[in-house]
């Protein structure tokens, strides 16, 4: 393996430093610093208003942000010229709330859409490849319908094949298991950690969900007020005895009213190169 070679391989998926992030005069992420290694599960957790969503937006750029850096798969992501953001941003997949899948398409084409617009494969090939991503998700009984016919499962699921449609390195996951029944949350998160383990996908996952952090995360970050709280193995978190970690741990139930990325808005990432 060449010396560039080894450094990418050794680099962490994400870095993100000093990321500030202002809507008018109001600080909402105030110099947050993460670090995600590759082929890891991470979650950004907090209570509602924390930041946690718009540290993810900030991410991904789809939100403005007035300081600090971001380094996806070893690439700075601000300022990066639109054709080399296209082309980085084919490398990761994007779960986002109930789905977001466009409702005058099926599943099986809103799953195709990253397809027909980043790879030049004939029809018969990017049917090929729809039906083997709906089978990753336990969906392939689903292509043929819309998306008004589909339970809240079905449509993560669906929107999960489509982010897993370009085989990202990195699948970021917004609120994944929001609205969901148990049985069905803690299925979902069977899904994505085979996903992990057997595609090698780091995996990043905003959430308030407990049984999801405590099930899957293999470490944490914990936003509070624009900050960084916490960060660490789930476990060592726990252990050090912050108020504001053992709080959110003792809750039963929390309504997260972080604001759901619509068709269009997701329109708009995947022009950029996203899915």
């Amino acid at each position: 393996m060449s010396s560039a070679a080894l450094d990418l391989a050794l680099s962490p998926a994400l870095a993100v430093r000093g990321l500030v992030v202002r809507y008018g005069e109001r600080t909402v992420l105030s110099g947050v610093d993460m670090t995600v290694p590759a082929g890891e599960i991470r979650v950004i957790l907090g209570g509602s208003g924390s930041g946690k969503s718009t540290l993810l937006k900030g991410i991904l750029g789809l939100t403005d942000v007035s300081a600090g850096s971001v380094t996806l798969l070893g690439q700075p992501m601000l300022g990066l010229p639109e054709a080399e953001r296209q082309r980085l941003m084919q490398r990761v997949g994007v779960l986002f709330q109930n789905g977001a899948l466009f409702g005058s398409l099926t599943v099986g084409e809103n799953v195709a859409l990253p397809l027909r617009e980043h790879r030049r494969l004939p029809e018969g090939a990017i049917r090929e490849l729809v039906r083997s991503k709906l089978a990753q998700v336990a969906m392939s009984h689903a292509e043929h319908l819309y998306p008004a016919e589909l339970s809240g499962g079905m449509k993560k699921r669906a929107g999960l094949a489509r982010a897993l449609a370009l085989d990202p390195e990195v699948l970021f996951c917004d609120e994944p298991s929001a609205g969901l029944d148990p049985q069905t949350s803690l299925n979902l998160d069977n899904l994505l950690l085979q996903l992990r383990d057997r595609l090698g996908v780091t995996v990043v996952i905003v959430t308030h969900e407990l049984a999801s952090i405590e099930g899957i995360a293999d470490s944490l970050i914990m936003i509070g007020a624009g900050k960084v709280i916490a960060e660490g193995a789930v476990a060592e978190v726990r252990r050090r005895g912050l108020a504001q970690v053992d709080d959110f741990f003792a809750r039963t139930a929390q309504l997260d009213a972080s604001p759901e990325v619509s068709a269009a808005e997701l329109l708009g990432l995947t022009a950029r190169g996203g899915a």
